[in-house]
């Protein structure tokens, strides 16, 4: 045998030994299912800080003069900003700053659909 191949034979062997005893000295992993946890008051608190905007307030969040532009659509108010779609605040007609549930699901081609690909922000007061 040709002295690099030797080199490499060894080399090999190395490593493999190195590995296989460093795998020796994990401790075994708990493959058993995770116990399911009740939320913590953090956790809770933080979904209760979830924004809810009144019609008025909504109204703000128009898309005009750099403010952002939101839309309510089932109670859920989504940020429609960041969409070309809606530069300025206006849609095909629509305009931010409005509770649209009626024309998204009545008027709109898409429908609600497309509103998967916004930011949820809040929710629409009762």
């Amino acid at each position: 045998m040709s002295r690099n191949k030797l080199v490499m034979v060894i080399a090999f062997m190395a490593v493999a030994i190195f590995l296989i005893s460093g795998c020796a000295q994990n401790e075994p992993q708990d493959l058993t299912t995770p116990e399911v946890t009740e939320p913590s008051e953090q956790d809770e608190s933080t979904v209760s800080d979830e924004k809810i905007f009144t019609l008025d307030e909504l109204k703000q969040y128009n898309g005009k003069d750099g403010k952002p532009a939101y839309v309510a659509v089932d109670g859920i108010v989504y940020d429609v900003s960041a969409s070309d779609k809606w530069k300025n605040g206006d849609h095909n007609g629509f305009e931010a700053g409005n509770d649209l549930t009626d024309e998204i699901k009545n008027v709109s081609p898409h429908g609600v659909k497309m509103l998967d690909r916004v930011p949820v922000v809040g929710k629409l007061a009762e």
